[in-house]
C-alpha cells in the first residue's frame, strides 16, 4: 500500500479511512482506464479469474474494477448451474465462448475452478471427473497463455469468523438477500472440506504459466485496493503511476506451500 493509505489507516477515524479509501480507489480506477486505452490500441486479451469462498468479496471487487471501464470492451462472466447439455460436453466447453477476443478485458466471477471447489466438496462431480479436471486444467491454461492471452488468477481469502459474520449479514440486509443460496448454508459446516479442496487446488494448479495470487480479504476495502494495485503493477501501459502501485506484501502475495504451512492462508 502507499504511504498515503498507511497514514489513513493509522488515524483510526472511520470517516478519514473511508475518504482515504475512496481517494486511492479513484486514483487506481484512473490507472485502469489508462490501461484499457492501451489494451484496446494494442489488441491484447486479458482474463482475470476471481475465486474464493462464499462471501469472500468477489462481487464487490468486480464492481470496483469495472466501474469506469468501457462496457463495450469489458465483460463479466458469472455462469450459473450447468444445464443437462452442459454436463454432457467437455468440461471447459461452456467457458471457451466467454474467453476474451482482441482488446477485451474479461473477468470470471468464479470459473472452471468450481470443479476444484464447490463441486468437489458438495459431491456435484465424480472422483474421475475431478481427477480429469485437476490433471488437464494446467495444460488448458498453458494453451491459453501460449496463444497470447494474459491470465491472472486471484483467490480472495477470508477466515471462518469473517465468513460467518458476512453470511449472517446477508440474512438481515434486504439488499444482499439475493446472494443467499443453499450452498451458502453449507459453507460453515463444510469449512474444513473447503480448506482441503482449496489447498489441493493450489498445489496442483499453481504453475509458472498460470500462478495463483492470494489476496487477504477480511478487510474488503484493503483487499480491493491490494488486488487492483497488484494487477496494474504487472501490466504495461503509458503514463503508469508507479508510485501508486505499491500493494501490501502481507495482503497480496504469490501462493507457496510455505504460505499454507505458516498460516498466511486461512485454515
Amino acid at each position: 500500500m502507499t504511504a498515503k493509505s498507511k497514514k489513513v489507516r493509522a488515524t483510526g477515524d472511520a470517516d478519514d479511512v473511508d475518504h482515504g479509501y475512496r481517494h486511492i480507489l479513484r486514483e487506481l480506477q484512473i490507472e485502469l482506464v489508462k490501461f484499457q486505452k492501451h489494451l484496446i490500441s494494442h489488441g491484447d486479451r486479458i482474463l482475470i479469474i476471481l475465486e474464493g469462498r462464499d462471501s469472500a468479496g468477489k462481487d464487490g471487487t468486480v464492481k470496483r474494477i469495472i466501474e469506469h471501464l468501457s462496457p463495450r470492451d469489458t465483460r463479466v462472466v458469472a455462469l450459473g448451474k450447468p444445464s443437462t447439455r452442459d454436463e454432457s460436453e467437455w468440461y471447459f466447453q461452456r467457458y471457451v465462448p466467454h474467453l476474451p477476443a482482441a482488446a477485451e478485458f474479461v473477468l470470471f466471477n468464479r470459473s472452471w475452478y468450481n470443479r476444484a471447489g464447490v463441486e468437489r466438496v458438495m459431491g456435484f462431480c465424480t472422483e474421475a471427473q475431478y481427477e480429469e479436471f485437476m490433471e488437464t486444467v494446467p495444460v488448458f491454461e498453458q494453451m491459453l497463455v501460449r496463444s497470447g492471452l494474459r491470465l491472472f488468477k486471484y483467490y480472495l481469502d477470508i477466515d471462518k469468523a469473517e465468513q460467518r459474520q458476512r453470511l449472517k449479514a446477508r440474512l438481515t440486509d434486504p439488499l444482499k438477500q439475493w446472494k443467499m443460496s443453499p450452498i451458502d448454508a453449507a459453507a460453515q459446516k463444510h469449512w474444513k472440506d473447503y480448506s482441503a479442496a482449496r489447498d489441493a487446488m493450489f498445489a496442483r494448479t499453481h504453475t509458472l504459466a498460470a500462478p495463483w495470487t492470494i489476496v487477504r480479504a477480511n478487510d474488503k476495502k484493503r483487499a480491493r485496493l491490494n488486488l487492483i494495485m497488484d494487477l496494474l503493477s504487472r501490466l504495461d501501459y503509458r503514463d503508469k503511476n508507479e508510485a501508486l502501485l505499491c500493494p501490501d506484501p502481507d495482503g497480496v502475495f504469490s501462493y507457496t506451500q510455505d504460505a499454507v504451512m505458516q498460516g498466511r492462508i486461512a485454515e
